[in-house]
């Protein structure tokens, strides 16, 4: 008798834990799809050299590079204030900002030699005091063929 109803309390427990069939739901925010779309568009923009040579849009091309460090700190809205203060004074080049805890780096340009990122310190240094180059990845920036005969 005990082992009739040890193994019928097997059987009961293995049947209580036997995967049932079921649905699977998949929730998609509809903004990762709008995302998605704005980051293809970007990336297929005409660039300056493509848009005269009437070829289609290139992919952005990382490599490593140099950017110059304007400014950081640890209070972000200070950050921010001072990009939109560099951007107001050189709206051509690029701003990034990343944070390492505990502060917060904002860096700009896409510089492929490191004497490109020496000559804009030299120009920045009267309105921005603690400036360094960093090498790092950077969006390459396309070359001008214009003056190429």
């Amino acid at each position: 008798m005990k082992i009739l109803t040890t193994g019928f309390l097997c059987f009961v427990s293995l049947a209580s834990f036997a995967q049932q069939r079921g649905e699977v739901k998949i929730v998609v925010n509809p903004m990762i799809d709008s995302l998605i779309a704005k980051r293809i568009a970007l990336n297929s923009k005409p660039t300056a050299v493509a848009a005269i040579a009437a070829k289609p849009a290139a992919a952005i091309v990382s490599q490593m590079g140099y950017r110059v460090q304007v400014f950081y700190g640890s209070d972000r809205r200070k950050v921010f204030s001072e990009q939109s203060r560099f951007q107001s004074s050189y709206p051509a080049l690029n701003t990034y900002i990343s944070y390492k805890e505990p502060n917060y780096y904002l860096r700009v340009g896409d510089f492929r030699t490191k004497l490109e990122a020496q000559r804009l310190m030299n120009e920045l240094r009267p309105s921005f005091p603690t400036l360094f180059i960093f090498r790092e990845k950077i969006n390459a920036p396309n070359l001008d063929y214009s003056n190429d005969n």
